[in-house]
């Protein structure tokens, strides 16, 4: 795709199932395979529930969206300021800094909101290491597998200085 216009901004009520359909499509396209039948369940079971979005909302969770052309096409969800649950970009998108805005924009919003965070952590599906190191995140163990889901879990730690 040629040059697109990119919005970046908070997940509008009413969104939760645009968002929760694009997390299940990339997931289907870029992840399932890698996990085992119980994984694929679980992960579907939080990440493309919209009503289970919707209720994380209230409990200390933000969503951020990227939109172009009107459509969403990326979505990063972010725990308690230090944790990121979900991070998908469109299959024809990825690659072009999308990820990268959402990731940039819920950093400044995680650090507006909890100034004293040391560290924001995420549980990487295997093939998406690379992506986040590119992100500035390392690899805190050794690849992981709870309720069939497998993950690395990496942290990004934050400079005292502002720096990010």
């Amino acid at each position: 795709m040629t040059d697109q216009t990119v919005i970046y901004r908070s997940m509008n009520d009413g969104e939760e199932r645009a968002v929760c359909r694009l997390v299940a499509r990339v997931f289907a396209d870029f992840v399932a395979m890698l996990y085992d039948p119980q994984g694929v369940r679980e992960f579907l079971a939080y990440a493309a529930d919209f009503d289970q979005l919707r209720e994380r909302l209230q409990n200390n969770h933000f969503v951020l969206v990227a939109e172009t052309q009107g459509r969403i096409v990326g979505a990063i969800e972010v725990r308690n300021c230090d944790h990121i649950s979900l991070l998908f970009v469109e299959g024809e998108l990825q690659r072009k800094g999308i990820g990268n805005g959402l990731w940039r924009r819920a950093l400044v919003s995680c650090l507006a909101n909890r100034p004293e965070v040391a560290k924001i952590t995420v549980n990487s599906s295997p093939n998406a290491t690379e992506a986040y190191q590119k992100l500035g995140f390392q690899a805190e163990g050794p690849e992981q597998t709870e309720n069939g889901i497998r993950f690395v879990p990496m942290a990004f730690a934050v400079q005292s200085s502002g720096g990010g």
